[in-house]
């Protein structure tokens, strides 16, 4: 009790307050924005909190990150567009009750759905943390190479229509953590005689390049197409009893979005396409959506959110981030001098405390924005691409010489920036990309301590851990495999007139 009531006192400051404010409010500027993800926020902001206290900067990220994905809401509502992955189904419904003439409504359904998803969060984030922590600490090398080898498996998953280009782009990503230094004997491969490449490459300068960089030049490519928007948004526009019909779809999928974000890989990305699916399959009249229902608004926001709070349990307790988001994020906790994993509930208390509070009030500041302050927000849209994007390029050169006070940093960023245009273009995904990157190290080096302890092969299938998370992996791939088989030999079956 007295490590909370520090935590509290120490959060609870003007400095503090007024960082939780502005990271959230960025965040959802990143979300409202097409373009702008909260991943792209998450990197280029991490390098500001380099000379604040932990305490400060940890707290800023949690709510530049929540913020970043209840942001999705507005361009999804108002433009038919994504802001972010996150929302992607958000627009099935959403932007069809917009056009309907009741945008307030959409809006209203969509903020209230992210609260509720986003408390069910906190609650299974301050209560599953901990016994997972108290687990993890009873693991060694070999239950954690199971475990990140399953996280791989999932790699196949995010490759959007292709496991080929998916498990390609995962292993340019475990190509590339492999530059530098190699994990326990320090052997040097892939440096070219480079010096700078001796340490690896780092993380933001790799993010920026892949998603900022990448990402305006598709933008410059696509050209500046803008769309009408009704800028008379007020009010919540819903009524209690549909917010109590819709209690069992809220539950539901903010169980699938918390179930989707503790799995590494997934997120919420995936978690709103999934809980809309299952609400859309319970539905009586499935007709309805697609042109406006309500319910598939509560499925998509209330799932997104929950998956926020999910993705920092694995990354909480295990080191291993839920989504790229996370992977970014956990390097802001790096760079404070506070490791994630088994020992960080006992050794970091005061943090996990900030983690918990800054997450919270979070929540309740983005309901405050999104209900008083949504016409500024779809102002932002309107930026024409020749300021905005200026802005961005100053602030990713900013943060990644930031990085280690090095333009090599820079030139790592430009050239990441290139290779992730040119896989944009060929359809080839990012994020199994990054957590390649992330996750290979990691795999690499509890392989060599596993070997190194017994030196049996057989021992990652004795265990029983082990042995469950390597088999769930397979299996994973393998049905991915198989379903992507069956639909490529569907689509290639020809129709049958009538």
């Amino acid at each position: 009790m007295d490590v909370l009531l520090q935590s509290m006192s120490s959060m609870f400051t003007p400095m503090v307050i007024v960082l939780m404010i502005l990271g959230v409010f960025i965040g959802l500027i990143f979300g409202t924005v097409p373009g702008l993800t909260s991943t792209m926020g998450m990197a280029l902001f991490v390098p500001f909190t380099f000379t604040l206290e932990p305490v400060q900067g940890i707290s800023f990220l949690i709510c530049l990150h929540l913020g970043g994905v209840s942001g999705g809401l507005v361009a999804s509502t108002l433009l038919g567009i994504p802001g972010t992955p996150s929302s992607i189904a958000t627009t099935f419904d959403a932007y069809p009750m917009a056009k309907n003439g009741q945008p307030v409504r959409a809006l209203g359904i969509g903020v209230i759905a992210s609260l509720v998803g986003g408390i069910l969060s906190f609650i299974a984030l301050a209560t599953i943390s901990p016994i997972i922590s108290r687990f993890a600490v009873q693991m060694g090398p070999f239950e954690f190479f199971a475990l990140i080898f399953f996280a791989l498996s999932l790699l196949a998953v995010l490759a959007q229509g292709s496991m080929l280009k998916g498990i390609t782009a995962g292993f340019i990503g475990l190509a590339i953590g492999m530059v530098g230094f190699a994990p326990v004997d320090g052997l040097e491969r892939y440096t070219f005689g480079v010096l700078e490449l001796k340490g690896g490459i780092a993380l933001l300068p790799l993010i920026m390049g892949l998603f900022a960089i990448a990402q305006i030049l598709s933008e410059i490519r696509a050209g500046d197409k803008r769309q009408e928007m009704n800028f008379k948004v007020k009010g919540i526009g819903i009524k209690m009893a549909e917010f109590f019909a819709n209690k069992w779809n809220l539950l539901r999928s903010s169980v699938i979005g918390i179930a989707f974000g503790i799995l590494p890989g997934l997120g919420s990305g995936t978690s709103n396409l999934v809980a809309y699916a299952q609400t859309k399959q319970a539905a009586k009249d499935k007709e309805k959506f697609g042109k406006g229902a309500p319910e598939g608004i509560y499925a998509s926001e209330s799932a997104n959110t929950a998956a926020v709070g999910g993705s920092l349990i694995p990354m909480l307790t295990l080191g291993i981030p839920g989504d790229t988001v996370t992977a970014i994020l956990l390097g802001g906790f790096m760079i404070h001098g506070i490791q994630p994993g088994p020992l960080f509930f006992a050794e970091n208390r005061d943090i996990v405390n900030v983690v918990f509070i800054a997450f919270f009030v979070a929540i309740f500041l983005v309901l405050l924005f999104q209900l008083f302050a949504m016409r500024f927000f779809t102002r932002v849209l309107m930026v024409p691409k020749e300021y905005l994007f200026p802005v961005i390029l100053v602030l990713c050169f900013i943060g990644a010489f930031a990085t280690n006070s090095s333009s090599f940093d820079i030139g790592v960023m430009l050239f990441f920036g290139v290779i992730g245009y040119i896989l944009l273009r060929s359809g080839f995904p990012i994020a199994p990309l990054i957590l390649g990157f992330i996750l290979g190290p990691l795999l690499e080096t509890y392989l060599r301590r596993a070997l190194m302890s017994t030196g049996e092969v057989t021992d990652f299938f004795t265990r029983p851990f082990s042995a469950i998370f390597i088999l769930l992996g397979i299996a994973c791939a393998v049905y991915t495999l198989v379903n992507e088989i069956r639909s490529k030999r569907s689509k290639q079956a020809p129709s049958v007139g009538m």
